[in-house]
C-alpha cells in the first residue's frame, strides 16, 4: 500500500483537482484506492459525491483511532457506479469523508501522539493498493499528521512567482520534517497544476521550477480546464466527463498516476537494498 499526500502551503492552485484527478485515474485502472479527505472543507467529498450518513467522517476516526475501524466506516464513492456501467467491472474507490470536525487538530502545536493519529486510523486500510491523502493548504497539524502516515508527499504548484516559492518552503519543509519524525517519507514529486498554454509568464516559471527542482518537476504538467469545476460541481470523474477536453485531462492523470507509482516502486526497491 502506498500513501501519498496531496499537498501545498498556498491555496488556490487545485490541490484538489489533482487529488481527484488522480482517484479518478486510479479507479479507471482498477486500483484499489481510498481517498482520505483531511482537509476541513470537504471539498474532495463533494467532487466524489460522498455524504457520511451514519459512518463516522475523518475527524471523527481520528478522535479515537484504535477504534475507529475504518472498513466499516468508509463511503463509496459516487463515481463507482458509472464506472462499472461503463463496463469498468467491480472497483474499489471509498473515501474518508471529510468534515469541519478535523479543524480541531489543525494547530501548530501538535505532539508526536497526536501525529501519529491517522497512522493508527490507517492500519485498518490494508485492502488498498493506494491511500491519496487530501491536505489542507497549510503546514499545520493536519499536514503534518498525514506527512507522519505517508511514504509520499506530492506537492500541487501552479507556475506562478507566489506558488513556485511557496513549493520551495514545501519542500524546505518535508526535510526537516523528516528530520525530527519521518525518516523514510520523501517528495513524489511536483505537479504543476492549471498551466496556461501561450502564457509566457507560465513558460518562464516551467523554466524556472525545472531548475530549480529537476526530476522531481512531473510530468505531464495539467493544463488549466475551464470545465473542471462543472465536472467537479457534478460529482463526476473526469474519465466519465463527456467531450474531447475531459478525454484529454483524463489521459494527462493516467500518465501522471502511472509516474507517480512508479516512482513510489523505485524508491521502495532501493530502500530494500
Amino acid at each position: 500500500m502506498q500513501v501519498v499526500s496531496i499537498s501545498s502551503l498556498k491555496g488556490g492552485v487545485g490541490k484538489t483537482s489533482v487529488t481527484t484527478g488522480l482517484a479518478s485515474a486510479a479507479l479507471a485502472a482498477g486500483i484499489p484506492t481510498l481517498v482520505v479527505d483531511l482537509d476541513p472543507h470537504a471539498d474532495a467529498s463533494t467532487a466524489l459525491g460522498v455524504q457520511p450518513n451514519d459512518k463516522l467522517d475523518i475527524g471523527r476516526m481520528l478522535r479515537n483511532p484504535r477504534k475507529a475501524r475504518l472498513p466499516e466506516n468508509v463511503v463509496p464513492s459516487g463515481w463507482i457506479g458509472r464506472a462499472e456501467s461503463n463496463g469498468s467491472g467491480p472497483a474499489v474507490l471509498d473515501v474518508a469523508v471529510g468534515s469541519a470536525y478535523t479543524g480541531i487538530y489543525d494547530r501548530p502545536d501538535l505532539g508526536k501522539r497526536d501525529l501519529r493519529r491517522l497512522s493508527a486510523v490507517l492500519a485498518g486500510a490494508d485492502k488498498y493498493e493506494l491511500v491519496l491523502v487530501d491536505c489542507p493548504p497549510s503546514l499545520n497539524g493536519l499536514t503534518r499528521m498525514a506527512w507522519s502516515a505517508s511514504n509520499k508527499v506530492a506537492l500541487v504548484a501552479e507556475p506562478g512567482l507566489f506558488s513556485v516559492a511557496g513549493t520551495e518552503r514545501t519542500m524546505r519543509a518535508i526535510q526537516l520534517f523528516r528530520q525530527e519524525f519521518a525518516p523514510n517519507l520523501s517528495p513524489a514529486g511536483i505537479v504543476a497544476n492549471r498551466v496556461r498554454t501561450g502564457s509566457s509568464e507560465h513558460a518562464f516559471r516551467l523554466a524556472e521550477m525545472k531548475s530549480m527542482f529537476g526530476e522531481l518537476l512531473l510530468t505531464p504538467h495539467i493544463p488549466e480546464q475551464a470545465n473542471w469545476q462543472q465536472i467537479q460541481g457534478a460529482a463526476h470523474s473526469v474519465h466519465h466527463w463527456p467531450g474531447e477536453s475531459a478525454k484529454s485531462a483524463a489521459g494527462l492523470y493516467d500518465t501522471l498516476l502511472g509516474n507517480l507509482m512508479s516512482l513510489n516502486k523505485v524508491s521502495r526497491s532501493r530502500s530494500h537494498r
